[in-house]
């Protein structure tokens, strides 16, 4: 039983680590099964398929962080009547560092593979995550919809999905970013801090007027 447990975690290890750097269509099976030393019936024995196999990446951070991301959402809106942007967009700093435990850097790993989903067009990955985690989504739809109820729904839409990109981009730039901080501003800078410091400017985004 153990040695099936390390050859599934060996295929999830290599899969995660070859969809964040190349994205899920540029990876194939072979390159998966190469880098985790496992035979291709390992990976149809534990997953059945490659569309199985992403989802089951994406599981190890999403059954995390959903429901920590949903928890602090609450928590801040019951501290808040009703909550800023900020406010918002800040109560998931916790739960996104939180993913660092479940591996080195896993954070930054996390949205590069959420970002993929979206950029990929894999529609499949839009539905696993709707179905299986879409009472948190609603949490976090609903909390931003309260705080900003002069936008309307199809623009709240657009704009949480800009947020998306514009959060993905700068955690893949990230190291590059700190580094010409460090060079031209003399400031040192980790993860959280460049998160920190996205979250004014989403919020901005998200809320300003389209008139």
């Amino acid at each position: 039983m153990a040695n099936r447990f390390d050859t599934k975690t060996r295929i999830l290890d290599a899969a995660e680590r070859l969809f964040a750097e190349r994205g899920f269509s540029e990876t194939s099976l072979r390159l998966i099964t190469s880098k985790a030393e496992v035979n291709l019936a390992s990976v149809n024995y534990h997953f059945g398929s490659k569309k199985e196999l992403i989802r089951a990446v994406l599981a190890r951070y999403l059954d995390v962080f959903m429901p920590a991301a949903s928890q602090a959402i609450n928590t801040q809106r019951k501290l808040e009547q009703q909550a800023t942007l900020e406010q918002i967009f800040s109560s998931l700093v916790g739960p996104l560092l939180k993913l660092n435990q479940l591996c080195p850097d896993g954070t930054r790993t996390f949205l590069q593979l959420l970002g993929r989903g979206y950029i990929e067009s894999q529609g499949h990955l839009r539905w696993f995550i709707t179905s299986h985690y879409g009472e948190h989504l609603q949490t976090f739809v609903r909390a931003v919809t309260e705080s900003v109820p002069e936008i309307p729904a199809a623009d709240i839409f657009w704009r949480l999905h800009f947020t998306l990109g514009t959060v993905v981009f700068t955690m893949a730039s990230a190291d590059a970013l700190m580094e010409i901080a460090a060079a031209d501003f003399a400031e040192q800078n980790d993860i959280a801090a460049v998160i920190r410091k996205v979250i004014p400017y989403i919020s901005a985004g998200v809320a300003v007027s389209g008139k």
